[in-house]
């Protein structure tokens, strides 16, 4: 079964309110943990460990950069042990455990449940496409199957963002609060400030246009009282893949919170937290220095490795399911994050990858296609003046044939 959390997953995803949920199907067992702790440790290619040298020149100082191939062999490394912020390839973590925990065929759901006392209780997984179309079955067929009460299971205010998360950012669409039940990733132009509200405000709009009314109050997760609810109609997002790709090709910020906390099993993240990190460390991955403090990279209390970052592709590409969690990367010249960045070059369509962008934070991790098999490499950089350039540079050294022989 997957690695690196107690107790059965299904107890970890036990739904709000303590109703039932339904089972998933048993997963596969991954492979014993491969990764750079239990392979080389030292620098075995000198050439490209030069030419990476070079092309950070003086700024040597702010950068973090690992290159390994297949086989583990620690190709290339520049300060590849200190922890940086890593912007959003904090995603790359997050998307791991979710796919390892949950498996390539798991949807969100937002269910409408009735109650033995005949109220309607609405509960969610923060599927970050849940729409007004949506929105508008739910009202239809709350109209005549319940008593007029409806419940909106959802998480206290305290939640809805991560603490290190600047106040400026939270007015902006990519900070949007991480909520249960969140019509459109509960951003329009800007973030919307007070989600549950909106929601109760369209959700009666809706009953009331249809002809009925409805009484809709606020529950929180943990209230109790979901024993013996019938499960009406479910809405599920779109596929694993779909979710990946939001996270690591579009760099979504909202869904990769909430594959954080579908995957660890908990919507408390301190223990979301305490969880990643005891899934991180069950790989058998660098962890010196790690800290999980958000699931997107927005917050700056992160701190990772290149060569955690590095180890962990390398982990994922022994995975079962590891074909799944590459395809949702970003390609260079193509796709995503990446598909303004080398265009027209040798690059082009070689590169699957995870870009990451704060202020004074550039960081870039993924596989590299050479004539010589995949690289798995990792680039932060702390503050440092023309990033691009130098990435590109290092993943063209990192594509000559020849310099790195097995």
């Amino acid at each position: 079964m997957p690695m690196g959390l107690a107790g059965p997953a299904s107890a970890q995803l036990k739904p709000p309110g303590g109703i039932p949920q339904i089972a998933a199907s048993s997963l596969p067992a991954t492979p014993p943990p491969v990764g750079l702790p239990l392979l080389q440790g030292q620098v075995s290619c000198p050439a490209l460990q030069q030419r990476i040298q070079a092309a950070v020149g003086g700024e040597a100082a702010v950068w973090s950069i690992t290159v390994t191939d297949g086989s583990g062999r620690l190709l290339a490394d520049i300060n590849g042990k200190r922890p940086r912020v890593p912007a959003s390839n904090q995603k790359l973590i997050s998307t791991a455990i979710a796919l390892d925990r949950l498996g390539p065929d798991y949807r969100l759901s937002t269910r409408l449940w009735r109650q033995p006392d005949g109220s309607l209780r609405i509960t969610g997984e923060g599927d970050p496409d849940l729409d007004l179309a949506q929105l508008r079955r739910f009202a239809k067929l709350a109209l005549g199957s319940g008593n007029g009460r409806i419940l909106l299971v959802e998480e206290p205010p305290q939640r809805w963002w991560p603490q290190g998360w600047e106040w400026a950012d939270r007015y902006e669409a990519y900070g949007a609060p991480i909520t249960r039940l969140a019509l459109t990733s509960n951003a329009l132009d800007m973030a919307v400030a007070n989600p549950p509200s909106r929601l109760q405000r369209l959700l009666s709009q809706e009953i009331k246009r249809q002809g009925g009314s409805a009484a809709i109050t606020l529950m929180a997760p943990n209230a109790g009282g979901g024993d013996g609810a019938e499960l009406l109609h479910e809405e599920r997002s779109v596929g694993m893949h779909g979710l990946l790709s939001l996270a690591n090709t579009d760099s979504h910020n909202f869904t990769a919170e909430v594959l954080l906390r579908q995957g660890t099993g908990t919507w408390d993240l301190p223990l979301a937290r305490q969880r990643a990190m005891q899934w991180l460390s069950a790989q058998g991955l660098p962890m010196a220095g790690v800290t999980v403090v958000d699931g997107s990279g927005l917050d700056r209390g992160n701190r990772v490795t290149s060569r955690l970052l590095a180890a962990l592709l390398l982990r994922m590409a022994q995975h079962p399911y590891g074909h799944q969690y590459t395809a949702s990367m970003a390609i260079a010249g193509q796709r995503g994050t990446l598909r303004s960045l080398w265009r027209g070059t040798e690059l082009e369509g070689q590169f699957l990858g995870k870009t990451g962008t704060i202020s004074g934070v550039r960081s870039i991790s993924g596989v590299l296609e050479t004539p010589e098999g995949p690289r798995y490499l990792s680039m932060v950089s702390n503050g440092a003046g023309s990033p691009n350039g130098t990435i590109g540079v290092i993943l063209r050294e990192s594509r000559q044939p020849g310099l790195c022989p097995a």
